[in-house]
């Protein structure tokens, strides 16, 4: 790093209103666009490094407060604050606040005044407004939405893991806590996930779901208001069979649908939360957000293309177990090895984008007389759009995602 371009980087960012207690701290990749980092109370303390050509700081944010910062081609939105820790390939909406100890890499995604504590670490994970996590987490490869306010808003206690990684060396384990057509409506029941507990991925919890504390959560709850308990398992040791997969229509059903549900919210994203980009830095925000997004699609499906060869050789070993005989479980793995290719090509980005249905132009129209009404704050027009209006716009959104799955 040519330090006379990061000298020339801090003076320029100095001279337009970023406060800088210690420049001689600093460290910042030439390839970093001083345009792109608003002089409007931006702080940025001792020890911070900043790279990344698409790395961007909006008004009113700080990095740095409680520890030093890395931050790798992030996007950050206003009055965001990461005191500590390492950030990558991520987008901070507005509002947000992360603690240190840090450790956040691709696919991610916070929503407006969405939060975690310290030492928590995020990949490909998507949360939704208001969504706040404690401090002890690891919290990969998941969407959680819920809440309506930061009074009534989904959580995570400390000391929480998502289990996203198998025995069968897979990651075909995304979870989806809540869902996103109702949940960008701003008007569900909170989840919230009990401290010193877990979610065995793939994983699919409903609307106001609460697990206690210290449970391990092992299967989907598809009702909402549920409480779920349950404590360790029994003490055992058991021969294992091979690399076996036992369900594999219901994990590859869960992916699928998971990869429809983030096509509905970049559709989301793309004809509704334009209308809230208004000038050069917040557009900018916005196409952080579709990109990070469409990176997400583009990893799920990688993802399920890896299990799917996990599910070919598992089939080689039931063949081999079995005499070549055809039991039930034998078919399921070879339906499931049929059916995948064309569903893969079905599934391409550019596809999909080229079918999406438009939004209804109603819900375009009422979200616009908001805007004209609350100015461009996202969550105060989406909370004041009327029942009918959330409904249609949930209705397209559900929509948008059953089509991927009915043409998967």
């Amino acid at each position: 790093m040519n330090s006379k371009n990061c000298i020339n980087t801090c003076d320029c960012l100095i001279a337009k209103g970023v406060k800088i207690p210690l420049p001689n701290t600093l460290l910042i990749g030439p390839e970093v666009n001083p345009d792109r980092i608003s002089g409007h109370g931006v702080t940025l303390y001792p020890g911070t490094r900043i790279t990344g050509k698409n790395t961007l700081i909006m008004s009113g944010s700080t990095l740095g407060q409680e520890a030093p910062v890395i931050l790798d081609n992030c996007y950050v939105g206003p009055d965001t604050h990461l005191k500590g820790g390492f950030f990558q390939d991520a987008v901070f909406v507005g509002k947000n606040s992360f603690g240190s100890g840090a450790h956040v890499r691709g696919g991610t995604i916070l929503e407006e005044e969405a939060s975690a504590a310290h030492t928590v670490g995020l990949k490909q994970t998507i949360l939704f407004p208001f969504v706040t996590l404690g401090s002890l987490i690891n919290f990969c490869d998941i969407l959680m939405a819920g809440g309506t306010s930061r009074k009534d808003h989904s959580e995570v206690g400390s000391s929480y893991i998502h289990f996203n990684y198998t025995p069968n060396q897979d990651k075909a384990t995304p979870s989806m806590l809540g869902n996103i057509h109702e949940g960008v409506m701003l008007d569900q029941r909170p989840i919230f996930l009990g401290g010193q507990g877990g979610l065995v991925g793939p994983r699919t919890l409903a609307f106001g779901t609460v697990t206690a504390a210290g449970t391990i959560c092992r299967r989907d709850e598809l009702r909402p208001d549920r409480l779920i308990l349950g404590g360790g398992m029994k003490s055992a040791s058991l021969p294992k069979a091979g690399q076996i997969y036992r369900d594999v229509h219901a994990v590859f059903k869960k992916n699928c649908n998971y990869i429809a549900a983030l096509f509905s919210l970049l559709a989301w994203y793309q004809q509704v939360r334009f209308l809230f980009a208004t000038d050069d830095l917040s557009r900018a925000l916005l196409g952080g957000m579709q990109d990070t997004l469409k990176k997400c699609i583009k990893e799920r499906i990688h993802r399920l293309d890896d299990f799917c060869l996990g599910v070919e050789a598992s089939l080689e070993q039931l063949l081999q177990g079995g005499d070549g005989k055809k039991t039930q479980l034998v078919n399921d793995h070879e339906t499931l090895l049929a059916q995948w290719p064309q569903i893969q090509k079905r599934m391409e980005i550019k596809t999909i984008l080229n079918s999406l249905p438009d939004v209804p132009g109603s819900f375009l129209r009422a979200v616009e007389k908001e805007i004209a009404i609350n100015g461009v704050d996202y969550v105060r027009v989406i909370k004041s759009l009327d029942l009918e209006m959330r409904l249609l716009g949930a209705n397209w959104l559900e929509k948008i995602a059953k089509g991927v799955v009915d043409n998967g």
